[in-house]
């Protein structure tokens, strides 16, 4: 799939659409990102309009996949840390469609991460996840695995999911 990465630094109300389809076809699809089901597309539109003060402040940076059909993935960098911690940034919502997955989309938004993390003076990054199709992808790519902590999240169907933490050390 031939898909292109770019940062948004504000949001469009196309651009809450695209993400919030991307967010819905991924809870859908089972997957544990801190919603949980019944999951309505206004659900969806209604949590990115609440993250685009901070991706307008610089406290967020967002990237979106986008093939010809329009967005597909995402992927943000949480930039607003504690003073003691300036030189790190929490990777959150790595989200590929389920159409759009195992075509390289993953892969793409974690190296346009990676460059905008160092670009933003970030030597070191964290991140957590359950699926293990994801844990593949950061392992294959250079992350640490840190830890799995048991039962610490819910499906959206309900039920206990181990969560696992990496980092990842940039140069």
């Amino acid at each position: 799939m031939t898909c292109r990465v770019r940062r948004l630094s504000s949001l469009t109300d196309p651009d809450i659409e695209g993400l919030a389809a991307v967010l819905f076809d991924c809870v859908e699809g089972g997957a544990s990102v801190g919603f949980m089901q019944p999951f309505t597309l206004g659900q969806a539109l209604a949590w990115w309009r609440g993250l685009a003060a901070d991706v307008e402040a610089g406290k967020r940076l967002l990237l979106v996949a986008e093939d010809e059909h329009g967005i597909v993935g995402t992927v943000h960098l949480v930039l607003a840390m504690p003073d003691n911690q300036p030189h790190r940034a929490d990777l959150c919502k790595m989200l590929v469609m389920r159409r759009a997955r195992k075509q390289g989309v993953g892969a793409a938004l974690m190296d346009a991460a990676e460059r905008e993390a160092r670009v933003a003076g970030k030597t070191l990054l964290v991140l957590d996840t359950s699926s293990p199709d994801a844990e593949r992808l950061y392992a294959r790519m250079g992350w640490a695995q840190l830890g799995v902590v048991p039962g610490f999240a819910l499906w959206p169907e309900g039920g206990l999911c181990n969560t696992t933490y990496f980092y990842r050390q940039l140069t």
